[in-house]
């Protein structure tokens, strides 16, 4: 095949990337997906936040995993594993009762977590491989699919659990099926690129806008020994932490300040589109104006954005919070867009698959803290502590995040 029609084939890579992550960004739409828990059974709020964390925690060791595994034995095998692990996960949650709160640590945060997690990986690795000239567009596409999810899937599922004929136990299963088949079929399509293909060069950056350093591909052990990497490390978990803690508690968020239940279910949607959004202008400034300038942008904005929920909570304003809740996905969509394109610019596309895994890990931390803000929440009886710490962790992020040199 003649490297023209390879090319070509790129595009339909991504777009059967940007479809897999649609579904498989389900997992966000965490603030949804537990109202049967909470309604139905009873469950408290701490064992459901917990849920969230421990979910994040394996979605991340599934990359992880995922990258190595993927290494060994290539995309269509690991993302048939994926997509049978998260199959399992949902429909086996789908089948719980009242008695067996914890088994959902089991069933959604580990089997689907994981699951998913690898999908996520494998998908990123595979399809990013394809456009080494274009990596900040290509990752942004491929996390707006994933960030965008919530909205096209979330209320779909809301309306499932609260049709009578059928439920959220049917509604979980045919979840657990349809994603299971939809990573498996991504699976059978997607391949990495021959050696043997000519991409076009990276467009040059103003020299403004450009950062000198060595252009070299960096092994794991060489990327963990840079101080770079734990500057940005620590930075994209502060500032992940804020859209995270958010995206964990949105509806009963926006339910604080007198919306409607309904209303609620629609603006955990327009958070998600405003994350995918995020993803893709990222994606779209990072290849215009360069690393510096859009990660420092991304942070203000996260600054902006925690400052003017906290507003919303203090005055007890709708408008107000809506206007918080669309800058937090904003801030929130810039971070895995900028975890990929700053892992392939940093340290090279060879490694790339166990780097970016490696990187992800911010948001085991970021869940961590995202969980602590819960604790916070309940022990304070308001949103106004979580959001304070939550401010104050972005100012520390902007500064690791203006002392990121070449590595």
């Amino acid at each position: 095949m003649s490297n023209s029609n390879n090319l070509n084939k790129r595009w339909f890579y991504l777009a059967t990337g940007v479809f897999t992550m649609l579904f498989s960004g389900v997992l966000y739409a965490w603030s949804i997906l537990k109202i049967p828990f909470k309604e139905s059974f009873g469950w408290s709020d701490s064992v459901l936040a917990f849920n969230f964390t421990l979910t994040m925690c394996f979605f991340c060791l599934g990359a992880f995993f995922g990258s190595l595994i993927c290494k060994k034995i290539g995309p269509k095998i690991t993302l048939l594993i994926s997509g049978i692990l998260v199959g399992i996960g949902f429909v086996s949650t789908g089948l719980l009762n009242s008695s067996l709160p914890y088994l959902i640590y089991l069933t959604y945060a580990i089997l689907a977590g994981t699951g998913i997690g690898i999908s996520y990986n494998v998908v990123v690795s595979t399809v990013c491989a394809w456009f080494p000239d274009k990596k900040g567009l290509c990752s942004g596409c491929l996390m707006m699919g994933f960030g965008v999810s919530t909205l096209l899937l979330g209320n779909v599922i809301s309306i499932l659990f609260e049709n009578p004929s059928f439920g959220w136990s049917k509604a979980y299963i045919l979840i657990g099926a349809i994603i299971g088949a939809v990573i498996i079929l991504s699976g059978i399509i997607l391949q990495l690129p021959s050696k043997d293909i000519t991409f076009p060069a990276p467009k040059a950056q103003k020299k403004a806008n450009k950062e000198n350093f060595e252009v070299r591909d960096f092994s794991t052990v060489e990327m963990l020994k840079s101080f770079t990497f734990w500057r940005a490390f620590v930075c994209m978990a502060f500032i992940t932490a804020v859209g995270n803690s958010v995206i964990s508690f949105a509806r009963d968020l926006v339910l604080s300040v007198e919306a409607s239940a309904a209303l609620a279910t629609t603006l955990v949607g327009v958070l998600s589109v405003c994350n995918g959004l995020g993803r893709i202008i990222t994606g779209a400034f990072y290849d215009a104006l360069g690393r510096r300038i859009t990660m420092i942008a991304a942070n203000f904005l996260t600054i902006v954005a925690a400052g003017i929920t906290l507003i919303a909570v203090l005055m007890h304003s709708l408008p107000v919070c809506i206007i918080g809740l669309c800058l937090t996905g904003l801030s929130y969509g810039s971070c895995p867009t900028m975890t990929s394109a700053f892992t392939a610019s940093f340290y090279g596309q060879k490694y790339f698959s166990v780097n970016y895994s490696l990187t992800n890990f911010n948001l085991i931390f970021a869940s961590f803290i995202a969980n602590f803000a819960n604790s916070l929440l309940i022990s304070s009886g308001g949103y106004t502590a979580p959001f304070v710490m939550l401010l104050i962790l972005a100012v520390c992020a902007l500064g690791l995040n203006v002392s990121i040199k070449k590595p």
